[in-house]
């Protein structure tokens, strides 16, 4: 049961604005258009790694007798987690009858993790009592995250969730005979462990050891910092969100006041007011724009999806990104000034096959105790050529390292 005191709420313990806190971006997705395309270039030239695959075009929704082209969606990782990032076909999905995409999003979620089952579950109840929009409530497979789901002001699909599936040294997903523990509703609370989970699947005589293996098709023939990779790169987090909207105070309001964010800064652009907003410790997880800066930066007026962070290892790792990104052929955009990701330094934008902007990068501004962001001016000069050293900055190194070996 949600517990609170006067406006506030009992989350562990702690008294806070809201039944829960989100915690960090947890994953992410597109619908695409061009799909094979599209896979080649987040599978093949980025390196996610496809954990599982669930084909839409067998759910009772899905138009039969039209070709719709991949009708699967592919959930990948970089990591351990079972997904951080997620490739739908837009035709299939724009027929799904539980989320409704408006023409312009192509953004499939904007999924934010936080500390506990009960958060989720407190999160639903408080939505409601909000008036905020809920899509679903349950818990879904593959990924084996309990969730509620609601939309933003704009129509973006955002996903609350605790946990997600773990994907160890085999590289093994759940098997699909352990999907039985999904739920299409409002869970009760306690539910039982994960490892208990995988005791009754035993006793069931499922073979847990069953589910799907990524193997790689590349060679590995880069070494990166050590490690033989078939790219010259990791990545090593996912993030920020920038957003096209229709009313930026609107989005602030509600990314503020229900989800609790907190502004980090705004800038002025071109007569236009961007906000930046966080979660945690790094200067900004979201971005909000207004749209009629889209036709001024040169960005697809099809998707709502300013940009989408993409963390490397290191500075020199980020370097090698872009060169083995142009080298096969990717397009790559300088009209984003730095005053639109203000709190990153070194900087590239990627467009991917349908127009999405991807920001690669390898630091973000870190922001300590008072909350207090690094002034303008503090902030490191970015001018002409990138050096092949650069000197540190007093946050350089100091956010949460990449857990886990790099392949």
């Amino acid at each position: 049961m949600m517990t609170s005191n006067g406006d506030r709420f009992n989350v562990g313990g702690v008294l806070l604005p809201r039944p829960f806190k989100i915690r960090r971006l947890g994953h992410f997705g597109f619908n695409a258009v061009k799909m094979a395309e599209s896979l080649e270039f987040y599978r093949g030239l980025l390196g996610f790694k496809h954990s599982d695959v669930l084909d839409f075009g067998k759910m009772p929704w899905a138009p039969k007798g039209v070709d719709l082209g991949d009708t699967r969606g592919y959930f990948m990782r970089y990591g351990t987690d079972h997904h951080a990032f997620v490739l739908f076909n837009k035709t299939v999905l724009d027929h799904r009858p539980d989320r409704k995409f408006a023409p312009e999003v192509t953004v499939n979620q904007i999924t934010w993790q936080c500390g506990s089952l009960k958060e989720i579950m407190d999160a639903h109840t408080y939505f409601q009592s909000q008036g905020v929009p809920i899509q679903r409530v349950g818990r879904d497979m593959p990924g084996s995250n309990w969730h509620v789901y609601v939309y933003d002001p704009d129509g973006h699909t955002i996903e609350l969730y605790y946990g997600i599936e773990q994907i160890g040294w085999n590289q093994l997903s759940k098997p699909t005979e352990m999907y039985y523990r999904g739920f299409r509703e409002k869970p009760s609370l306690p539910q039982v462990s994960e490892i208990a989970e995988v005791a009754e699947a035993l006793d069931k005589g499922i073979d847990v050891l069953s589910g799907n293996r990524t193997r790689e098709t590349l060679p590995e023939t880069y070494d990166v910092e050590g490690v033989l990779l078939p790219r010259p790169f990791k990545i090593t987090k996912i993030g920020p969100v920038g957003l096209f909207v229709a009313d930026v105070a609107r989005a602030e309001a509600f990314y503020c006041g229900h989800l609790g964010f907190v502004k980090s800064e705004e800038t002025t652009y071109r007569g236009a007011r961007c906000v930046f907003l966080r979660a945690g410790a790094e200067h900004h997880s979201v971005g909000l724009f207004p749209k009629e800066l889209r036709p001024t930066l040169g960005l697809s007026e099809h998707t709502s999806c300013m940009s989408f962070g993409v963390e490397v290892g290191s500075y020199s790792q980020l370097r090698q990104a872009v060169s083995f990104l142009k080298s096969h052929d990717v397009t790559f955009v300088d009209s984003i000034p730095p005053e639109l990701y203000p709190g990153v330094d070194y900087s590239a934008f990627a467009l991917d096959p349908d127009g999405h902007c991807i920001q690669l990068y390898y630091y973000m501004e870190q922001v300590g105790w008072d909350g207090a962001v690094r002034p303008a001016g503090q902030r490191r000069a970015v001018n002409g050529a990138w050096p092949e050293t650069i000197e540190p900055l007093s946050d350089t190194y100091v956010d949460q390292v990449f857990q886990g070996p790099l392949g």
